[in-house]
């Protein structure tokens, strides 16, 4: 695995740390070719039941590295190409049965924004700022956002953030509703530090629980835009009664059980 990402794996919780911290985790050839090796092993071990994804430095991702594509790049095809290479580790995140949270501090813009969204959760700090700011350079959005942006805020929304020069404060994220919660330090690095901390411990909550049950619940959510509504009844259906036969959920039945019984006598 390149330097560009740090990859481990804990009892059960697969971390990727997006490491440019000089570039803002900006994404070049060389972490967009890391982002998809690490995104494909976390997504595809038996031994990984959540995934945190972090960032080193003083910003979560400033989406890719326009300095390293003007200097290195030279034409629309190669940007397309490496996308794509990008957009393989998305889809690995988004159609796995594995919750993923973001622990996003500092600046999240451009496709950084995709990276946050490609999350089930998302954890950013006071201080955090969100936008899109394709424009300000003359591109248009990609790495998820214009797919995932407007089911996370809605149509009217997402258009106003892809449409202005803004940054969202960390206070708006939660509300629009890119973001789960908020963290604060008494400086940016302390905070930088607990926004890590609570993904996870956002992380490891699941881990402790019914781990297979959230990361079939979460697919069933992410997968509902391509069913219809039929298709996505019997998608549960067939999801609950597969879980019920878990050794898992049946020991959790029966501790239920056990305890209402207790509770009625």
């Amino acid at each position: 695995m390149s330097d560009a990402i740090l990859f481990s794996v804990d009892e059960g919780m697969a971390r990727l740390t997006l490491n440019r911290p000089a570039r803002l985790n900006a994404f070049n050839a060389d972490l967009a070719h890391a982002w998809r090796d690490a995104t494909g092993e976390a997504t595809s071990r038996s031994d990984v039941k959540a995934i945190l994804i972090d960032a080193a430095g003083p910003a979560f991702c400033a989406g890719g590295d326009v300095i390293d594509m003007a200097t290195t790049m030279g034409s629309g095809d190669e940007i397309t190409a490496l996308a794509q290479v990008i957009n393989t580790g998305i889809r690995s995140l988004t159609e796995s049965s594995v919750p993923v949270v973001a622990a996003a501090h500092g600046t999240t813009a451009g496709g950084g924004l995709g990276i946050l969204l490609s999350s089930d959760y998302a954890v950013v700090g006071s201080r955090s700022r969100l936008g899109s700011l394709y424009a300000n350079i003359g591109l248009t959005p990609d790495l998820s956002v214009s797919a995932q942006l407007a089911r996370a805020v809605g149509q009217r929304r997402a258009l106003q953030l892809v449409l202005q020069d803004r940054l969202l404060t960390a206070d708006e994220a939660v509300e629009w509703g890119l973001a789960a919660e908020t963290v604060t330090g008494e400086d940016s690095a302390a905070e930088a530090a607990l926004v890590r901390s609570r993904g996870e411990e956002i992380a490891r909550f699941w881990l402790a629980g019914a781990a297979d049950a959230y990361g079939q619940a979460k697919h069933l959510v992410r997968a509902q835009p391509e069913r219809t509504f039929a298709e996505q009844l019997t998608a549960e259906a067939l999801s609950i009664g597969a879980a019920m036969q878990t050794p898992d959920a049946q020991a959790r039945i029966a501790a239920f059980a056990a305890a209402s019984a207790k509770k009625a006598d």
